[in-house]
C-alpha cells in the first residue's frame, strides 16, 4: 500500500470530520443525515490517518508531494 495523501488533504479531511461531529453533537444533524454524515467522517478519519485513500489509487491520483515521499 504505497501512501497517496498529502498532509494538506489529511488536514482538510480531518476538519471535516470534526466538523460533522461538532454539528452532530450539537444536534444539528439527524436522522438518516447523521448516519451518512458519520459513515462519511469514519471513513475520511480512518484514510486521514493511515495516508492511503483507495479512490485515488483507483484513478491512479496523488496529494503527496516529491517532499513528503
Amino acid at each position: 500500500m504505497k501512501l497517496n495523501m498529502g498532509q494538506l488533504d489529511r488536514g482538510i479531511r480531518l476538519a471535516i470530520v470534526a466538523l460533522i461531529a461538532v454539528l452532530y453533537f450539537a444536534g444539528q444533524i439527524t436522522g438518516l443525515a447523521a448516519i451518512i454524515l458519520g459513515l462519511v467522517a469514519v471513513i475520511f478519519a480512518a484514510t486521514s490517518f493511515i495516508g492511503f485513500c483507495p479512490i485515488y489509487a483507483l484513478f491512479g491520483l496523488s496529494t503527496r508531494n516529491s517532499e513528503e515521499a
